[in-house]
């Protein structure tokens, strides 16, 4: 399984209360370091929360952070985190 697939199953699983979309920037980072700009190294997750409570935005932060904390030792490099 991919890597922007295991983290949306992750996410999902774990964030029901936010819409989730996930985007591949590692493109935006070729040639730096003799990157290639492949790999699903450099990833945006998207959230959109479902209601209307208000969101502790650091706290869903270190949740996200720590549920894909494994990915790092399989090559992710840079995770963007936005919440609308």
């Amino acid at each position: 399984m991919k890597r922007m697939q295991r983290i949306i199953d992750l996410l999902e699983k774990n964030l029901e209360n936010f819409k989730i979309e996930i985007y591949d920037n590692s493109n935006l980072h070729s040639g730096h370091h003799n990157f290639n700009g492949t790999g699903e190294t450099h990833l945006l997750v998207a959230l959109k929360s479902k209601t209307n409570y208000k969101i502790n935005r650091l706290q869903v932060h270190r949740k996200i952070n720590n549920l894909i904390k494994d990915e790092y030792n399989l090559g992710l490099h840079s995770l963007e985190i936005k919440i609308n």
